[in-house]
């Protein structure tokens, strides 16, 4: 017996035809909302996050200095010290005035003024809340693990490790965070 390659409406009355139909473009639109870009699922929220890291690295210095920078600080001189060690700096010592006056080298002046030393990547999203209407559109908390990626050579040196202990540890340990991302029109996103 031949195979009839009619569509199934052709075999169904017109009402019957219109609901199976309506059934059909319902389901496509709902398979569509499971992998949308404003759906609340981890992997969206993963590639928000990303977004917003990838253009905000994490630096050594949050509070950039101006430099020549000076200091008579014991501790501030160490970590500028190690950034010598890592020819990011050159160094004039005031032993009269007690004060370390650094400069950024050739090589130094790519990373200057705040050192940056990568970006994170997040690896996986542990929570989220339920999105919830705040400041004019849905947000949603969410608790996440990253690791820092694109690590400069200078950062990996012993010096500037032991200088800067919490950049050391990001740098090595996958670390938790948590952001609060807004759902727009366009996806989600950290609002600003």
């Amino acid at each position: 017996m031949p195979r009839s390659t009619a569509p199934i409406t052709t075999f169904l009355n017109p009402h019957t035809a219109s609901i199976y139909t309506r059934g059909v473009i319902a389901a496509t639109l709902l398979l569509a909302g499971c992998h949308s870009k404003t759906a609340a699922t981890p992997e969206n929220f993963i590639t928000a996050l990303n977004a917003h890291f990838a253009e905000r690295p994490d630096c050594l210095m949050p509070d950039a200095p101006r430099f020549p920078f000076e200091t008579s600080e014991p501790a501030k001189t160490r970590q500028m010290d190690a950034l010598v060690k890592a020819q990011l700096l050159t160094v004039a010592r005031e032993p009269a005035i007690h004060v370390s006056r650094y400069t950024p080298t050739t090589t130094g002046a790519r990373a200057v003024p705040r050192f940056c030393y990568g970006h994170r990547v997040v690896t996986s999203i542990d929570s989220f809340t339920p999105p919830a209407q705040a400041n004019g559109f849905p947000e949603t908390q969410v608790t996440f693990h990253y690791e820092i990626k694109d690590i400069p050579v200078w950062a990996k040196t012993a010096e500037v490790e032991a200088a800067f202990p919490d950049m050391a540890r990001a740098a090595t340990e996958a670390s938790s965070g948590k952001a609060t991302l807004a759902k727009t029109m366009a996806g989600w996103s950290v609002p600003e």
